[in-house]
């Protein structure tokens, strides 16, 4: 017998081909698989040049679709020692909660959590120590970012997403809720204040119109809010309910774009200033008022640094705790923008407090520290979230730097580190990911093949069927 006819024919040379690198570039998949420990953390350190100043303290959004959460990408707070090791996790799924936002220290050692659920909000005081609800108040409206506890027993609450459908009234507002009387005794109507077309396109007066995700009291009746898609940060006066300061413009892009979590300071000039995450323009910015005009001091980050910041608080030794949220990370950098501390949480970080500073900013202005201009962030470990990989923009950038094709794959690589984190199976590492759309692209080509292959047997079938 000729050794031909003891071969394969050509066609199942092919397939066995096609098998066997479908079957290789599915093999990380198994390992990971198989190998995965749930116990094992997805919480990973950076950048560690210097220890922090006690605990810090992240709440993260968690993975979420149409407000149905994932239980193995939760909602959920993490502390995190002075370098980088994790203290405890308090996982927002067991508790029914979507999504967690701000967070804030309190006076006791306890935390003020804002989660919601489906429809409403839940604000709980949190014991570290047993890990225990204090109290909890829930509130019958959708979505809340930012609670505070003011003035020791009331709830100062920015309010979004509030369209009654019957009178065709938005009721987007800031509101106080007092906890013993158990009702709203002050309210503030963004309404009453904005035109109905405020927001260019950026929100719907008939749905998301304002998204105001903070508020906080900067002074005795004075609330300042921040009304994200009117690209404005606005202080508000309780008694005459005017507003009486404003930066930014509604569709000035080059002051604010869809900002998150203004943190109000004062110059030893006693110059109002603002620190924000200006999310939209993926920077820290700060703006100092004097004579009644809104001057830029100092900023940091840029597109290729930072990837939708949404909280910055300024510590008391000159540097910044910033919020990275599609980077997966909190940084702390100095006024210079070196990160000397850094921590990767998935999913979507949100809200950073150093614990022992209390809430909000506790340093000094960049004027007053004497750094002012524009900085990007420099020394960055550029991990994948939870991992111990540099990201695939920076590896994509480094591959390719020098070639015409450097931009366009970094562009690739950002998209690809944003999308793919909520895409990518928990106990699936990055390159196994990789391999198994490899193995999936080579499946589909297969069937594609096998119907070119066999369409005039496919094409008469079908006209024996029709028949």
């Amino acid at each position: 017998m000729d050794i031909e006819e003891k071969l394969p024919s050509q066609p199942w040379l092919v397939r066995g081909t096609v098998l066997l690198l479908v079957v290789a570039l599915l093999a990380p998949s198994a390992v990971s698989a198989l190998t995965y420990d749930q116990e094992e953390s997805n919480l990973e350190k950076g950048t560690m040049e210097k220890a922090a100043n006690g605990t810090t303290v992240i709440s993260v959004q968690g993975y979420h679709f149409k407000g149905q959460g994932n239980n193995k990408k939760p909602a959920r707070l993490v502390a995190v020692g002075p370098r980088g090791d994790v203290k405890w996790v308090h996982n927002g799924s067991k508790e029914g909660a979507t999504w967690f936002y701000d967070v804030d220290p309190m006076e006791n050692g306890n935390l003020l959590v804002t989660s919601t659920q489906r429809g409403k909000t839940l604000v709980y005081e949190f014991d570290p120590e047993t890990k225990e609800k204090v109290w909890t108040q829930e509130l019958d409206i959708e979505d809340t970012h930012d609670v505070d506890l003011i003035n020791g027993n009331q709830l100062l609450v920015a309010n979004l997403k509030n369209y009654d459908e019957q009178s065709k009234t938005n009721n987007d507002s800031i509101f106080v809720y007092d906890l013993e009387k158990d009702e709203i005794v002050w309210r503030w109507y963004f309404r009453s204040h904005y035109e109905r077309d405020a927001g260019k396109g950026q929100g719907k007066y008939t749905s998301d119109w304002t998204h105001v995700n903070d508020v906080e009291k900067i002074g005795p009746g004075k609330y300042m809010a921040d009304p994200r898609n009117m690209d404005e940060v606005i202080v508000v006066d309780r008694e005459s309910k005017e507003v009486t300061m404003k930066l930014g413009e509604d569709g000035n892009y080059d002051v604010l774009r869809k900002q998150h979590n203004p943190d109000y300071l004062e110059s030893e000039d006693g110059n109002p200033t603002v620190l924000v995450a200006d999310s939209h323009n993926q920077r820290v910015v700060e703006y100092e008022r004097e004579n009644g005009k809104w001057n830029q001091t100092w900023s940091v980050g840029s597109h290729e640094t930072l990837n939708w910041p949404r909280d910055a608080d300024r510590l008391p030794n000159g540097n910044t705790l910033i919020v990275d949220s599609q980077n997966h990370r909190v940084i702390e950098v100095t006024p210079k923008g070196e990160v000397v501390w850094e921590f990767y949480s998935p999913w979507l970080p949100y809200d950073v407090e150093r614990v022992k500073y209390g809430d909000e900013s506790n340093g000094s202005t960049m004027s007053d520290v004497g750094v002012t201009g524009e900085y990007d962030v420099t020394g960055s470990a550029n991990l994948e979230p939870g991992g111990d990989r540099i990201k695939m923009s920076v590896f994509l950038s480094n591959t390719f730097a020098g070639t015409p094709f450097q931009e366009e794959m970094q562009r690739f690589g950002e998209t690809w580190d944003q999308a793919t984190p909520f895409i990518r199976p928990i106990w699936m590492d990055e390159y196994a990911f990789i391999a198994a759309l490899l193995a999936g692209l080579l499946l589909v080509g297969w069937v594609f093949g096998e119907g070119v292959y066999h369409r005039r047997r496919i094409y008469h079938g079908i006209r024996k069927r029709l028949a």
